[in-house]
């Protein structure tokens, strides 16, 4: 199936996939509408990630997002001076986890966790101002210094 037909089915049908943590103690499904797909070079991104960017999907509605396996294993850090972020994570093996964006009825999923194939590529990258000057490049991605108009 051609990349492009792939990525049409995302857009218009209910998505459904699967993740877990690098343990394997938290399990979770997402069953929802896909709204983007980015890599943020934002610092919280890189500093919760570790890398030169996160890679993050946004899913709504927030009803979204099931734990299968280990909810009571997740731990949460709210940046102080942040209106809206925070990191979810696995408290056993700190992968990172999916977390809820209430304000925005939607789910943000660390790429990297999930353990189905995903039928989309990212879309853009956001924050790229902000990317340490080590990160890789931008590709054939469109760059936003924030997020992208919608």
């Amino acid at each position: 199936m051609a990349v492009s037909t792939l990525k049409e089915e995302w857009k218009v049908s209910k998505i459904k996939f699967n993740g877990s943590c690098l343990c394997g103690a938290v399990r979770y499904e997402i069953k929802g509408d896909f709204q983007r797909f980015s890599h943020c070079h934002c610092q919280r991104c890189r500093k919760a990630t570790g890398t030169g960017h996160a890679s993050n999907i946004l899913v709504s509605p927030l009803s979204s997002l099931k734990w299968i396996s280990g909810e009571s294993m997740l731990a949460r850090y709210k940046v102080p001076e942040a209106k809206r972020f925070y990191n979810c994570f696995c408290s056993q093996c700190g992968s990172p986890m999916p977390r809820e964006m209430a304000q925005l009825n939607a789910v943000l999923i660390p790429a990297g966790s999930t353990d189905s194939p995903l039928p989309e590529l990212p879309q853009n990258r956001i924050f790229w101002e902000s990317r340490a000057l080590w990160s890789c490049d931008a590709g054939d991605l469109p760059v936003y210094s924030k997020y992208p108009e919608t």
